[in-house]
């Protein structure tokens, strides 16, 4: 048996791993925990009551807070919505340049928005973006003609949740250094967008389980109901 690392044996002392918190004590309680070297990020889990072979569920949300991870926007378009993708605040901007950049390996980027017209190009480097998540698609927001909305809410904010083969939900609120009620207010607003995301052919309880953990830290069972979300 690996032997606990003092911060481990730390953390069992303050954490019950069969108890159901609240939301805000969750996180006060994630705060308390041994200090690591860097900022960690709040990580959110969510069990949906859902087969993934028949439903999928895929959209946005924009965080009120922000995630605390910077955001590096590269746009593909042409024309005057170059222009627009810089005002907004796009990191980099380009066409059949930026495609080439990206076709010998360069993904040093977060969110890739794309003008429809583009969508040829793209689709040629679906083996390169798609293992790293990053192609764009209308669902997400990130293939739109308003180029310059997309690239604002991003900087804003806006995450991509998307369910998984095992049917839980996986991403990040924010970091574990914001104010707890910042948090607390990031968190409802993702579970409220899910919950609007419910396929119509679901039954039942749609939300099944939440849970909340750091980077380096422990897993902590979420009360539903502090997050006043109603299960429809």
């Amino acid at each position: 048996m690996a032997k606990k690392s003092k911060r481990t044996k730390e953390i069992v002392k303050i954490v019950d791993k069969d108890k159901v918190y609240t939301a805000k004590d969750a996180i006060e309680l994630l705060k308390a925990c041994p200090k690591v070297k860097f900022d960690q990020s709040v990580e959110f889990a969510l069990d949906v009551n859902v087969d993934p072979k028949k439903h999928q569920i895929r959209g946005t949300s924009i965080l009120p807070h922000g995630t605390g991870k910077k955001q590096v926007v590269v746009v593909l378009t042409k024309g005057n919505k170059e222009a627009e993708a810089k005002d907004a605040g796009a990191d980099f901007v380009g066409a059949e340049d930026i495609v080439e950049k990206i076709k010998g390996g360069w993904t040093d980027f977060t969110v890739l928005i794309a003008s429809p017209d583009m969508m040829r190009e793209v689709g040629k480097l679906g083996k390169i973006l798609g293992p790293r998540n990053l192609m764009p698609s209308p669902k997400a927001g990130t293939v739109t003609a308003e180029i310059g909305k997309a690239v604002e809410e991003v900087k804003k904010g806006k995450i991509e949740f998307k369910l998984d083969k095992t049917a839980v939900i996986n991403t990040i609120i924010g970091k574990l250094g914001f104010e707890t009620d910042k948090l607390v207010d990031n968190l409802r607003n993702l579970v409220q967008a899910i919950t609007s995301n419910k396929p119509a052919g679901a039954k039942g309880v749609f939300l099944k389980s939440l849970s909340l953990s750091s980077t380096m830290g422990p897993g902590l069972k979420i009360d539903l109901q502090s997050v006043n979300v109603g299960q429809g």
